[in-house]
């Protein structure tokens, strides 16, 4: 792999880049799986240990786009250092976090850093390398990404058990610092001559439309969705939604250009991102606290199981780009979704430690690694060329914001399942404990519900959870079956 002009140095610059490819996913799936640990320790309710991993998805997701365009102003150089300083200063404050309202304070700030790291750190990379080697640097960027997704759980296990759940963020900030260093004096600096700035209007509104609309999740089970501040979130979520289409249609240089939308395909390629939300990452929240909180099996035990979820993300996606040279890109995706699917249906008639589960975990992780190799390359493949710039943002945003968003979701519902099903055991019970049971807590829930037997409350998570994956299925099916209707007509293209 040659890099655009030569020099060996050009290989720190990927180092680093990949470097940083690896603490993002880390941060993100350790944070999961760290959950338990923290609340053990720092306390704190369901919904701030929620935030735990929503605030870095939500600050990542919202910022992407935004991070974007200020690397093309100011400076991908400029931008990918300061982020991933940033990133290593916050993650080692993160180890010294002295209450929950701290440490999910600093996991949005992670986020917000992330942000900047990944997209100057891509941009750079980019200018680095040219034609088939840029394509190569790139493919290892996503094996790298796919490294951080698969082995993250296990080793955050491990560090969890041998040291203390802080030390997963020791690690990140060792990485952001070894990145730094590796690649910041070699990367050359580069800029958009052509940048006209950050679209300040829509990027706040955007934002705002995000932290209101997850924080509305994240307390209705709580306070209750007729309750007047969950109503106001909502409500005022809405309007910022509104407010930002109207923002994005009158500026000059619109952070997100609803007009790519009018492009049936481009609408198409969102339904990906969004279908491995619900039918992938939200299981790599919610299956850590299901395995150490329900069943048991301890930080390391939850990382080998989550491996078989995981592990298909370093072979499939490659596998995907293959098929793709007899099928279309489209048709693939779907029937990958349609294989993830299948691979819920098995998971929620799976006995726990079971190979049934074994094999269900497998057949998600398969099924949904063969569109996440593929809707990359497609976002930028089904608009005209100039537009693959603004695509790629909105393909990015689309995912990482889904992906915040698909997690609040999940842990709403999982309450209003666990609520339902205690009421229907006849069990009257506090907000409390429908909250710390359906997060996984089951110690907790039986502490606050002494008279009820722990096997009944865990059997009354497992129909909770049982009833989500039905959910979930219904919706993969449904976004496989838009992913064929609005990517038909794609015939010649390959990725």
């Amino acid at each position: 792999m040659e890099p655009r002009g030569g020099g060996g140095g050009r290989w720190s610059v990927l180092a680093a880049v990949c470097l940083a490819a690896l603490a993002l996913p880390w941060s993100f799936v350790g944070g999961a799986v760290a959950t338990p640990a923290v609340g053990r320790e720092l306390g704190g309710s369901p919904q701030a240990l929620g935030w735990v991993t929503s605030a870095f998805m939500l600050s990542f997701g919202s910022c992407l786009m935004a991070a974007g365009a200020l690397a093309d102003q100011f400076g991908r150089k400029r931008l990918f250092g300061i982020g991933i300083a940033l990133f290593g200063l916050v993650s080692l404050a993160i180890c010294l976090a002295p209450d929950i309202w701290w440490l999910n304070a600093l996991r949005a700030a992670q986020g917000l850093a992330a942000a900047a790291a990944m997209a100057g750190g891509s941009a750079a990379l980019a200018q680095e390398y040219e034609g088939e080697a840029r394509g190569r640097a790139f493919s290892l960027l996503g094996t790298t990404f796919g490294l951080g997704l698969a082995f993250g759980p296990l080793l955050s296990g491990y560090l969890i058990q041998c040291l203390s759940w802080r030390a997963i963020f020791a690690c990140g900030a060792a990485m952001g610092l070894l990145a730094l260093l590796l690649g910041l004096p070699r990367m050359h600096e580069s800029r958009d001559p052509n940048a006209a700035g950050l679209d300040w209007p829509g990027a706040c509104s955007f934002t705002a439309m995000l932290a209101l609309f997850t924080t509305a999740l994240l307390q209705g089970p709580q306070l209750g969705w007729h309750s007047l501040l969950v109503r106001m979130l909502l409500l005022g979520s809405l309007a910022l939604l509104l407010a930002f289409v109207w923002i994005e249609r009158r500026v000059a240089r619109p952070m997100l250009d609803l007009s790519l939308f009018r492009y049936p395909r481009f609408v198409g390629v969102q339904c990906l991102p969004i279908a491995t939300s619900y039918c992938y990452v939200a299981l790599l929240v919610l299956l850590p606290l299901r395995f150490i909180g329900i069943e048991g099996v301890g930080e390391v035990g939850a990382g080998l199981w989550m491996l078989a979820l995981s592990a298909p993300m370093l072979v499939v996606p490659s596998l995907a780009v293959s098929l793709t040279r007899w099928r279309s890109a489209g048709f693939i995706s779907a029937m990958g979704l349609l294989l993830a699917a299948i691979g819920l249906l098995g998971l929620s008639q799976a006995r726990a430690g079971s190979p049934a589960m074994l094999l269900a975990l497998l057949l998600i992780g398969c099924g949904s690694g063969l569109p996440w190799g593929l809707m990359d390359g497609l976002s930028v493949s089904v608009v005209p060329k100039e537009r693959a710039g603004m695509a790629s943002g909105i393909f990015s945003t689309t995912r990482v914001a889904g992906e915040g968003i698909a997690l609040a979701m999940a842990g709403a519902l999982m309450a209003l399942f666990t609520g339902k099903g205690l009421a229907d055991a006849g069990l009257r019970t506090s907000a409390a404990v429908v909250q710390r049971l359906a997060s996984g807590n089951l110690t907790q829930a039986h502490a606050l519900l002494p008279m009820v037997n722990p096997a009944r409350l865990a059997e009354t998570y497992g129909l909770a959870f049982q009833q989500l994956l039905y959910l979930l299925i219904a919706l993969t099916l449904l976004s496989a079956g838009m992913v064929l209707v609005f990517l038909r007509s794609e015939t010649e293209s390959r990725v």
